[in-house]
């Protein structure tokens, strides 16, 4: 039964690695000038996780250019494509046979948390569109509050499995796409973080 449940598995990391592959437009980076992908490496230095920092961002470097806000906005799009990319696959995990009570438990809680997520992530975009208005530090402050939120949310997923019994490759894939939004919005925070 584990065997099975472990193939079954199968699809939903064929779709993680789908949506990775197609969530980063690969002409923007053959596109981008010298000078903007390395201000992009540059920036990027400041996160905790500055290769998948650069990975992700590099694509966008042509349409950033030089402007911290538009690279702030598109590390946070970057980790809305990664959420609602979690999402799906663990929202297909839902649909596998062998999945026991408890797992789809743990799984709807985690798709909430998930939707949270992605709706935080959404009004740190919408708040970094007002940093030219007259309250340009409370809307600062804003998009970072989202931000760390989006964190919490990913943690509260995987403490869901805290004292319970998970079949190991269904706890593994989640903990892997919350990984995933965890260090994309770490990254997107830091940035903001260093914004000013």
């Amino acid at each position: 039964m584990e065997m099975s449940a472990s193939k079954s598995l199968i699809l939903p990391l064929l779709t993680i690695a789908l949506f990775v592959s197609l969530a980063q437009p690969a002409t923007a980076a053959k596109a981008s000038r010298p000078a903007y992908t390395n201000f992009v490496k540059t920036k990027c230095n400041t996160t905790t996780y500055s290769s998948l920092c650069q990975k992700t961002l590099i694509p966008y470097a042509s349409s950033v250019k030089t402007n911290s806000t538009k690279l702030c906005k598109a590390a946070l799009d970057v980790t809305i494509k990664g959420a609602k990319n979690a999402s799906l696959t663990v929202s297909a995990l839902k649909k596998q046979k062998g999945i026991t009570r408890t797992e789809a438990s743990i799984i709807k809680d985690c798709i909430e948390d998930v939707k949270d997520a992605v709706y935080e992530l959404k009004l740190a975009v919408e708040a970094m569109g007002h940093l030219s208005d007259e309250d340009k530090e409370f809307q600062l402050s804003n998009a970072k509050t989202y931000a760390s939120a989006v964190i919490t949310d990913a943690d509260s997923c995987t403490d869901g499995f805290s004292g319970r019994k998970v079949n190991p490759a269904v706890k593994k894939m989640i903990n892997s796409c919350m990984a995933n939004i965890t260090k994309l919005a770490s990254n997107a925070l830091a940035l903001i973080n260093h914004l000013y």
